[in-house]
This record gives C-alpha cells, sequence and structure tokens, in this order.
C-alpha cells in the first residue's frame, strides 16, 4: 500500500505471502465446505487435507465470502490509513465472489474499485501486482486498475487435470463435456477463455498432455519479457519438471512461480492438476 491507494484481492490468487507482505496486498479468503464444516481458504483448511477428502470421495463445496466478510476487511484497510482500494477478484464467471465484493463496496468507508479481471490462480495474482506496483510508484485508483486490467488482457492460463468429473460435479464445465472426455478415456487440456473454463485438447495419455502442456505455454510466451506460474495439486514432481523444463526453453523468463493452488481451485479440479499461468510484462 503506498499513497493510500489499497490493493485487495481474494485467497483464488495465491499469491505467496512474503509478495502479499512487501506490496501490503490484502486477501479476503473463500471458504470450503467440507461435510458439514465451512472452513477458510489458506488458515482452516490445507491443499492436502482438501486433496485427500476429495481421494476418499466426500463431499466438498465451495462458498464466495461474505459481503459482511469484505466490508470488515474494506473497514481494516481504511483504518490503516488508505483512502481508496481496489479490489481485483476471480472471474464472475465462476464464483459470485465479484458480486460480494461489489455489495460490500457500496457502504465501504473510503471509495472501492472492485474488477472482475476474469482471472483465476496466479493469473489473477499477476493483475494484483501490477495493480500494487502502479499504486507504490504513485498511481491513482483508476491506474492501478486499468494496470490489472491490462495484465489480464494478456494473460493465458492452461491446464490439465486427470479428469474433467471434479469440474463437471461444480458445474463448471458442461456434463456433456465431462462425459465425452471419460468415455474416450483422453486426459484434457483445458484453457480460461472469457473468465470460464473451456477444453482446449484432448490427449491420449498423461505424459503426452504434459508435453503439449509444455508447448502451448512456450509458444505463448515466446520470447518478449514474461512471467509465468506452474501450479499443481498432489503433483509437486510433475509441476517441478514442468518449470525447470520450461525455465530452459522460454528465453524471456523474468519470474518463474511453482505453488501448490488451494482448496477452493483444488476442489473443482481433483488431485494431479497441472496448470500453466503465462504473463506478459
Amino acid at each position: 500500500m503506498s499513497r493510500h491507494v489499497a490493493i485487495v484481492t481474494d485467497s483464488t490468487a495465491y499469491l505467496p505471502q512474503g509478495t502479499m507482505e512487501r506490496h501490503g496486498i490484502t486477501a479476503v479468503p473463500l471458504t470450503v465446505v467440507l461435510g458439514d464444516r465451512a472452513l477458510e481458504e489458506g488458515t482452516e483448511i490445507t491443499a492436502r487435507s482438501l486433496a485427500q477428502a476429495l481421494q476418499k470421495r466426500r463431499p466438498v463445496t465451495t462458498s464466495r465470502p461474505s459481503p459482511q466478510t469484505f466490508a470488515e476487511h474494506y473497514r481494516k484497510v481504511a483504518e490503516s490509513g488508505a483512502t481508496g482500494i481496489v479490489s481485483l477478484h476471480l472471474s464472475a464467471e465462476l464464483s459470485g465472489t465479484y458480486d460480494a465484493a461489489v455489495m460490500a463496496a457500496r457502504e465501504a468507508p473510503v471509495p472501492v474499485r472492485v474488477v472482475d479481471t476474469g482471472m483465476i490462480a496466479m493469473a489473477l495474482g499477476f493483475c494484483a501486482l501490477a495493480a500494487a506496483q502502479t499504486a507504490e510508484t504513485g498511481g491513482t485508483m483508476d491506474e492501478a486498475a486499468t494496470a490489472a486490467e491490462k495484465r489480464a488482457a494478456g494473460t493465458s492460463a492452461y491446464f490439465y487435470v486427470d479428469t474433467l468429473d471434479y469440474l463437471r460435479r461444480g458445474g463448471r464445465i458442461g456434463a456433456a463435456q465431462a462425459l465425452l472426455g471419460s468415455a474416450l478415456a483422453v486426459k484434457p487440456l483445458l484453457k480460461l477463455v472469457g473468465g470460464r473454463i473451456e477444453p482446449l485438447e484432448k490427449v491420449r495419455t498423461a505424459s503426452k498432455a504434459i508435453a503439449r502442456l509444455e508447448e502451448i505455454a512456450a509458444d505463448r510466451a515466446g520470447s518478449a519479457p514474461v512471467d509465468i506460474a506452474v501450479h499443481h495439486l498432489s503433483a509437486p514432481d510433475r509441476a517441478s519438471a514442468l518449470a525447470d523444463r520450461l525455465r530452459a526453453r522460454v528465453t524471456g523468463l523474468a519470474d518463474l512461480h511453482v505453488s501448490e493452488v488451494g482448496a477452493v481451485i483444488g476442489a473443482h479440479t481433483g488431485p494431479g492438476l497441472l496448470g500453466v499461468v503465462v504473463s506478459p510484462r
């Protein structure tokens, strides 16, 4: 937070804690409902415990933060000295988080600009970083929001999942598409398109699908300065190996982050997820 412009995002940005602290970014937690227990992402449920619950086929759902939760975070940020807030959130096509933020912003003690980035995971995280860096150099609320929107417009997110079943259960992909993938015994590659998760390609084996994911990400990165994030759920070795190959292959690489997704995204993708976010600077 600098020049009294504060940046707020949500827990699905999966920014490293140290990065958030350095840039004064606040993350509002989404909720994972595990059986009859509502747990805050990032503090009350880990990716590992979520993966174990999914493997045991326990019922898992997710929930947006309430407007009251947003209001409390906005109040705390204002009390810390902010005179304006830019609030950046995951795609409104995937969650009601943006709508809750808009409701809370109406009653906030300082002006709040709420932005639907259309992104998820570090695709959202890179947007929050762009906004924070703009604020740190004296940018206004509008300038910080514009920086985030520009970053979102150039960012691509690709995903490999072992099965489409989790996305189908959560309503994030059509039943017909999920059934087709299962019937053909293919390994699906997905892409974030217009804020929604859409099928990109179907590949016969996991190894070929991951190789294709690498190729697509490297081609998208090109040779200009670019940040990349590699995400996974219960697949650290696969993620590390993919990151090493991208590090060697992408000539314009600036920063590369490797992290496990949190429980909210994991609940909809299932164990075995690999994701690559490509975000040109």
